[in-house]
């Protein structure tokens, strides 16, 4: 993970508050995810930047050694977005923000946290189940920004001339009724699903190339697919029906299980695009920040797999890709020994 500015407002904020939970109110954070950004960073420096005990939060020497260029870096970078600003005769914020969403358990909170930060600026969003189709309206000027998934490495959609970053890499899930008998399991094999029925979304999905390869290299062959839309599928789950793959983030339904699938043998990567020579691109870092960290705030919900993310650091938020179209092997999601 390279260091980011935002790491630093982190570190600073922790400082000046004493605490990390106090810190992660002045942030408007959850506490654990707060916990969890400060651990990747501690990780990414080789060393803890904090003594914690009851009495609060203390920085070691490596902490002051951060905090003393931090206390520089923050103010000349804003000071540079100031100095910027007034010569672009621009304004600080933008006039809208136009999402598409491919099925994000996450866009309703960035649309929250971008309102909440930009009053005036006017916000809409657009629902697909085709992440070619957000990317052509990304293209065509009819939206800003989409935020999709692909199944692993997977190519995100192409031809349309967008710049593609990453947002987190997520272990895909099953989604079990709580009467399962595999739902007392803290991980599941994909082979002991073997005789199950399966249910998914229509569109872009891991029920294509991914999920057959990875049944094969299994053992087995999957049975036959239902198809229906979100709630349609947690339906037929909660009926026991049908079991489902599932983002790691996917909000809690009562009555239904999530379960990691053994060895992570499928992985969903969470993309924001758009296009580099639109309105939208002075702005896309600052969407992307908002992105990733209303992602981390999202874990607060899922405590177990937080857990699992600070033992399987190649997970979850990673270091931002480059600027520019992604690039990979259509189907190359199944994680290979």
């Amino acid at each position: 993970m390279n260091l980011e500015l935002r790491h630093l407002r982190v570190v600073c904020a922790i400082a000046e508050t004493g605490s990390v939970t106090k810190a992660a109110s002045t942030l408007g954070l959850a506490q654990p995810a707060l916990t969890a950004q400060l651990q990747r960073i501690e990780r990414a420096l080789g060393g803890p930047l904090f003594e914690r005990d009851r009495r609060g939060a203390r920085p070691t020497a490596l902490g002051e050694l951060v905090l003393a260029r931090a206390r520089v870096l923050l103010p000349a970078m804003q000071g540079l977005q100031d100095e910027a600003a007034r010569l672009a005769g621009a304004g600080p914020s933008p006039a809208r923000y136009r999402f598409g969403g491919v099925n994000s358990p996450i866009l309703g909170r960035l649309v929250h946290r971008l309102a909440a930060a930009h009053p005036q600026a006017q916000i809409t969003t657009y629902a697909s189940w085709s992440a070619d189709e957000l990317a052509q309206l990304v293209g065509g000027g009819r939206l800003d920004y989409a935020l999709v998934g692909v199944c692993g490495d997977a190519v995100p959609p192409a031809g349309y001339g967008l710049t593609w970053r990453e947002v987190a890499l997520e272990p895909v899930q099953v989604l079990l009724p709580e009467q399962h008998p595999l739902s007392d399991h803290d991980e599941v094999r994909l082979v002991d699903l073997r005789a199950e029925q399966w249910v998914a979304a229509p569109g872009d999905g891991c029920f294509g190339d991914c999920f057959a390869a990875a049944c094969a290299r299994a053992g087995f062959t999957p049975r036959k697919v239902y198809e229906a839309d979100v709630r349609g599928c947690i339906d037929l789950v909660e009926a026991g029906a049908a079991v489902a793959l599932c983002q790691a983030t996917f909000r809690p339904v009562p009555g239904l299980v999530t379960r990691r699938l053994a060895g992570a043998p499928l992985r969903w990567r969470l993309l924001l695009g758009w296009h580099p020579e639109s309105a939208g691109a002075s702005f896309a870092e600052e969407v992307l920040e908002a992105a990733v960290a209303v992602y981390d705030d999202s874990l607060a919900t899922h405590p177990d797999y937080l857990a699992w993310l600070l033992r399987h650091p190649d997970f979850g938020v990673r270091r931002s890709a480059p600027a520019g179209p992604l690039t990979g092997d259509a189907g190359s999601g199944v994680r290979t020994a």
